[in-house]
């Protein structure tokens, strides 16, 4: 029988420093690392510490959370979310499983430092009630996530015995979010964490009680919970002199700069609230090597945006592209012109304009003809199958190892603004004083002027506008794994995932046919399904007591 635990998962080399030895000893052994003897210093408490912000979050995650969505599509090959939003997932396959571990692998490592940390001599108060809240920070977020790809899951604040990871039943999500957030309102009450202002240059990237109130409205708004919502998210807005001081990125010219909010140059800029910290030698990610254009080191083109996502981007008028209301200066053979500036800088599309950091441009070409490494040549090739690449996240001073050091941002001020407009259009129709504080300025800073983009839309209803602010999340937020979420809480799967995936409308094709666009895949999605994952099977077949499984599993 395969011996596979919930929680008894080996991490990494340094997690083999901190399991107990089989035996009780009153004597702890000499030869080897235990917990008795590893807890010997705050170095090495600060290392375990590390591995549990290495298991939090990263890039591998993310970019997977996005293949989930309708913004990214995959078009080589298979993996395990392409069979997912094929519809054909079973609890066999395999991310379930190893999302699990992770998750798992991950709140182990937090018990452990947890159960010991109070072993380190001579450790400062501060230091060590500040390392505690990071990692009870850590934990919630894990569970958070759990929760949201499988709904009730086994929960735990201490270590699980070998016979009782057999036992262990799954403890319903509202009881688990409900631990979740009293962790972080003590965790915000306790004072232990800095906040962003006073953290040392050598600490950016750690978490600060301003992280904390972040993920609380993040929390809160999975669950729709908007009073919450604007409560939290209000309180980064509005009494930054406790919690940090944020801000919109803007350059001094305040050209491009949600292009540059991305760049290496400004990792920490004052809109980042948390990040995961990459340096581009010991800790990268390798992403980009199958979403950017193949003439900028990508090895093969196998995740591509969607027409979809490409449609979403406003004209600078401040008009859709589609639909009733669509901007009528909006020229369908070139599509590309005067749009939402957010588009050049998250997606790469025919002659688009390639700014590299020696301040030289490219043009790439996708079109069908224009016979380059990058244009589009059929469903089977190494080139772009939709028309489009990748340009958000990608780190300019990568190489053709496509190793990225540039770090991955987990909470910044742009969502905690359209977070609270959000609620507050949900509590009741927003105000055009809520708008300008919210809404109005992200748009400014992407570049919009006409009016009809930055003026609160007094005329339209409280639905129409809930419509714009979605919108505004999908452009402001595309690539930062976070639109499959909103999904979820939006109910609108059998709406956006269920059906063709389109891709760019190329000369010579047939407008009679989906539009002129091509045809790129046929997702399905069941709404009584495809909203959860299911509990592994591995995990069912070692313990009968995590049954029943999800529906439609």
């Amino acid at each position: 029988m395969k011996m596979k635990k919930i929680v008894y998962i080996i991490l990494a080399p340094i997690a083999l420093l901190l399991f107990h030895s089989c035996q009780d000893m009153d004597i702890a052994p000499i030869d080897r690392f235990t917990d008795a003897n590893y807890w010997e210093s705050a170095e090495k408490a600060q290392l375990v510490l590390n591995m549990a912000y290495n298991q939090m979050y990263g890039a591998d995650r993310m970019w997977r959370d996005e293949f989930l969505s309708d913004n990214l599509v995959h078009t080589y090959g298979t993996n395990d979310p392409y069979v997912i939003r094929k519809g054909q997932a079973t609890s066999a396959l395999n991310l379930f499983n190893t999302e699990w571990d992770d998750a798992y692998g991950g709140i182990k490592t937090c018990l452990v430092f947890l159960e010991n940390v109070d072993r380190v001599p001579n450790m400062s108060e501060s230091v060590k009630n500040r390392m505690i809240d990071e990692i009870r920070f850590i934990r919630a977020y894990i569970y958070f996530r759990l929760v949201n790809y499988y709904g009730d899951v086994p929960f735990f604040l201490t270590q699980v015995s070998l016979d009782d990871a057999y036992t262990v039943s799954r403890t319903p999500r509202a009881q688990v979010l409900s631990f979740v957030h009293q962790e972080l309102d003590e965790i915000i009450q306790n004072g232990n964490l800095p906040t962003k202002d006073d953290l040392a240059t050598a600490e950016r990237g750690r978490i600060t009680t301003g992280a904390a109130v972040a993920f609380q409205a993040r929390a809160y708004l999975y669950e729709s919970n908007f009073p919450k919502v604007r409560e939290y998210a209000g309180l980064l807005i509005n009494d930054q002199a406790k919690y940090g001081t944020y801000q919109l990125f803007q350059r001094p010219t305040q050209n491009e700069s949600y292009f540059y909010l991305f760049t290496p140059e400004n990792e920490y800029n004052d809109e980042v609230i948390l990040d995961i910290t990459y340096d581009g030698i010991s800790k990268v990610w390798t992403n980009m090597s199958a979403m950017a254009p193949i003439t900028k080191y990508a090895e093969i083109s196998a995740d591509n945006p969607t027409q979809s996502l490409v449609d979403s981007y406003m004209t600078l008028n401040g008009l859709p592209v589609t639909g009733p209301d669509r901007d009528p200066a909006y020229n369908v053979n070139d599509p590309y012109i005067n749009r939402d500036p957010r588009l050049s800088a998250s997606i790469v599309y025919d002659n688009y304009r390639w700014l590299n950091n020696d301040g030289s441009v490219d043009v790439i070409r996708t079109a069908v003809g224009t016979n380059t490494d990058d244009s589009y040549k059929g469903p089977v090739e190494r080139q772009t199958k939709t028309g489009y690449y990748l340009r958000k996240y990608y780190d300019w001073n990568m190489t053709r190892n496509n190793r990225s050091g540039l770090n991955i941002i987990m909470f910044r001020y742009a969502d905690i603004l359209l977070m609270y407009a959000e609620a507050c259009n949900e509590i009741g129709k927003i105000s055009q004083n809520e708008w300008d504080m919210t809404i109005k300025p992200i748009r400014a800073r992407a570049g919009f002027q006409a009016a009809a983009a930055l003026n609160y839309p007094a005329t339209k209803s409280q639905e129409e506008i809930r419509t714009i602010i979605r919108n505004e999340r999908r452009v402001e937020l595309a690539f930062e794994g976070l639109r499959w979420y909103d999904i979820k809480r939006w109910r609108i799967g059998q709406q956006v995932l269920n059906g063709p995936v389109y891709g760019f409308r190329f000369a010579g094709s047939d407008p009679s046919v989906n539009g002129g666009h091509v045809l790129v895949e046929q997702y399905q999605f069941n709404d009584n399904r495809d909203y959860l994952w299911s509990v592994p099977l591995d995990e069912m077949d070692l313990n009968a007591n995590l049954k029943p499984n999800n529906p439609g599993y």
